[in-house]
Order: C-alpha cells, then structure tokens, then sequence
C-alpha cells in the first residue's frame, strides 16, 4: 500500500468493514468491524476474523459491503489509505489464486491491493434454501447470537458511574460540563438520556445503581460513592435526579480522575448476579457506563483493573465528555490483546453531541458481541425462549431546575460545595 506517514516512517494499517443500510435519510454505511493494527507495514498481513453474516449483510451476499483501510493515529484522526467496494459473493469468489487481488482505490487512484487469502462462508443449515450458496460455502450449525441470549430470558442490568472531580469546572457557571441549565441539558444529562434510554429497554427491572467519583467528603476523596437517596434509582428519570443531587450534598469536587473503584464494585455486583442467576437456572450480564471529563490519572491501575474485570459477565462503556485531549485514553485498545477479550469502549461524546442516534449507535455497537464471547467462552449456550409480555417503556424526563449552590473554586481545581448538607439531607421535602 501507499505509504501516508512521509518519508521517514511508515504506516500502521488497519481495516474496517462497513454495510450498506438503506434509511430514511438514504443510503448509509454502519461499522461492522475493526480490525487489529499492523505496526510500520506496507505489506501487512491482519488476522483471519469471523463476521456474522446477519449483521454485515443481512444474510444477502450480494449486499455492498465497504473496506477501508486507514493510517493509525494515537490522537484517533485515522488517515485514510484507500477503500474497496465488494459484496460477500465477491470476496468468496476471491478465494480462487486467479481472481484474489483486489485494488485500493483512493479519491479513484490505485493505493494498493487487499490479497484476499481466505473467504468462506458458513452458512446455519436450516437457512440453506432460503440463501444463496457460494461454491467454497461449508456448513455447520449457526452460532449462538445476542438475540438468542435474550430471548432464553438473560437478565441485563445497567449500573452508571459520574465524574465529579473538580476540572468539570464550577457547576454554577453556564458552559461548564455540570451546569444545571434550567433550559436545556448538559452534556453528562444528555449522555446519560440517550445512552441509559436506549439500555433501559432490556434492563430488566429498570433500577440503575449510580455511583460517582472523584469527590471529597469529610475531608477524604471517594472514588465510588452512591449517588441519590436511594440505591438503585429507578428509570432514566432516577438516574437524571440522582446525579443533580450530588450538588446539593456538601461535597467537594476534587482529583484526581480514578475509575478503578468503581470498576471493580461493578465487577463485583455483575458476579453475584449472573452467581444467583445460575442458582435459579437463569443468566445475567451487566453494562457499566462511565462519563468522565478527563484521560484518568494512573493507566496502569486502570489496566489491572481491567485485568480484574475481564472474567466477569461485564461490559464497560467509557463515554469522554468536553474539550480535553482524550488520546491517552487509547490504551484502551489494548485491552483485547492483554486480556483475551473485548470488553470495553471509549467513545468522545463531542463527536456525536448533536446526534442522540449516532451517539449510541458508537457506544453500544460492541456490547451484543461481548455478551456473547462471554458466555460462549464458558460453554454457556442460550437458554430455550420464554415468552414474556410486551410493556410499553415510558421515560418521563423531568423539567430541569435551576439550583442555587454556595461553591468556590480554589486554585488547585478543587470545587468547594457549601451547605453542609449529607446525602440523606438533600431528599427532606
């Protein structure tokens, strides 16, 4: 491939699949798949990977499919290298030595090929009439998928984590991240509307447990203290209310940016479910979502974190929310490699801010895969399907208040809330 680094280094290629989706808006193309990066290589040679053929096609091998090759960068502005279009039926075809080398075209000028050195397809044996069957098609029964595992009755639950650490700024001057806008949402309430909103449809009993970090009480910093009056507030609306009542508990905003505590509680809590599930002959999985401000401050205890978490029915979502220069956070990315499994996402919320629907489209997307490789990595199929009745979810977003707060900011970014008040205080009428 054509080099894009200059003169002195090379690039680090990796691939992404794309399927083409027919919407309201027109045609569109939606990630499927990202594969891993080949450091310093032209010529690189990426990993054999199985795609479900329900998500990048549809089960239509004739659907368009979309390649693209691009130049990793640590900042997350990935340069372009060049694109092919295909279909599944192309790349089966492509498997013969005389038709395997596919050009890379870039603005319509050759980059490159993409050597096609293995495709098949395996298709499930009860779908074979209904589809078309490439000649180097082999046959076995189909993979167990995330729509499987809920409808056998696998219990999700989502838990939230907020960051109150003080360099969010004064929560009572307009334009930083925790202003309560009488008007409108801020980005924490919008991250936490769209994303829970979506989750909320399959958690299974609509309770979110919301911790924060990152604040100061009684003169100690707590990394993982409850949010609100209750335990697990209930709805998108408990959620929304228990994250404004922080404001009015007498804490202090203060550093540095630690999710290890409350990755591990979360690990904690998904393994006692899916340990009660399995005692009453059921399966559980839990989502922890957290919205932070900032790269965290020790990578390295985050990774063991990590590490810890990796055997839990657990996936974690990391949503970064303002202006900072999240590229720190790409060590992320090497989770995969270290702990044999996906687990986690980072999405930069300013990317999607004025798009509620791309927004968790790039922050779930992963999440169904990594139900699922947990569970089948332990042998554990789907249970048979249970019929359960359909309830019409309804998510009341309640009028935001404006909150009148004491609050000083010293010169160290620690916010100062006065008041007094303990968190039981805040929910007296």
């Amino acid at each position: 491939m054509k080099n894009v680094e200059g003169v002195f280094r090379k690039s680090d290629p990796f691939y992404e699949v794309y399927r083409n989706v027919d919407s309201a808006g027109g045609d569109t193309w939606e990630l499927q798949f990202r594969s891993e990066v080949v450091k310093d290589n032209l010529n690189p040679i990426w990993d054999a990977q199985t795609l479900d053929l329900s998500r990048l096609c549809g089960g239509d091998l004739d659907l368009p499919i979309r390649i693209k090759v691009f130049d990793y960068e640590r900042s997350g502005d990935h340069v372009p290298m060049g694109m092919i279009e295909t279909t599944v039926s192309k790349l089966v075809e492509a498997h013969d030595e005389d038709n395997r080398n596919m050009t890379l075209l870039k603005e319509g000028d050759k980059v490159g090929e993409i050597i096609v050195e293995v495709s098949e397809v395996a298709l499930p044996s009860h779908r074979n009439a209904a589809l078309p069957r490439p000649a180097s098609a082999v046959t076995y029964e189909r993979k167990p998928s995330f729509v499987d595992y809920i409808n056998g009755g696998c219990k999700l639950s989502v838990a939230v984590a907020i960051d109150y650490t003080g360099s969010n700024g004064n929560p009572m001057e307009p334009g930083t991240l925790h202003y309560l806008n009488p008007s409108g949402l801020n980005d924490y309430q919008k991250a936490i509307s769209a994303i829970v909103g979506i989750l909320s449809e399959y958690d299974d009993d609509q309770k979110f447990p919301t911790y924060g970090f990152g604040a100061k009480y009684d003169g100690v910093v707590n990394h993982c203290f409850q949010c609100g009056s209750e335990p697990e507030p209930e709805g998108v609306a408990g959620v929304l209310e228990a994250y404004r009542s922080v404001f009015s508990s007498g804490l202090i905003m203060s550093k540095p940016t630690d999710f290890t505590q409350v990755i591990d509680v979360a690990v904690a809590r998904s393994q006692a479910r899916q340990d009660q599930a399995e005692e009453n002959g059921e399966q559980a999985y839990t989502i922890l979502l957290i919205i932070s401000d900032g790269a965290v401050a020790d990578p390295d205890a985050t990774m063991e974190a990590l590490a810890r978490a990796s055997g839990a029915p657990l996936s974690i979502v990391i949503v970064g929310v303002g202006d900072e220069d999240f590229s720190d956070m790409q060590f992320l990315d090497d989770a995969p490699e270290k702990f044999g499994r996906d687990m986690v996402q980072f999405v930069e919320f300013n990317k999607y801010s004025e798009n509620s629907s791309a927004l968790t489209s790039h922050t779930l997307h992963e999440i169904p895969k990594q139900l699922v490789s947990y569970f089948q990595n332990r042998g554990i199929d789907p249970l048979p399907p249970v019929k359960v009745e359909e309830e019409e979810i309804m998510v009341d977003l309640e009028e935001e208040e404006e909150i009148d707060l004491s609050l000083n900011v010293d010169e160290e970014e620690i916010v100062v809330l006065g008041g007094g008040f303990s968190l039981r205080d805040a929910f007296v009428p």
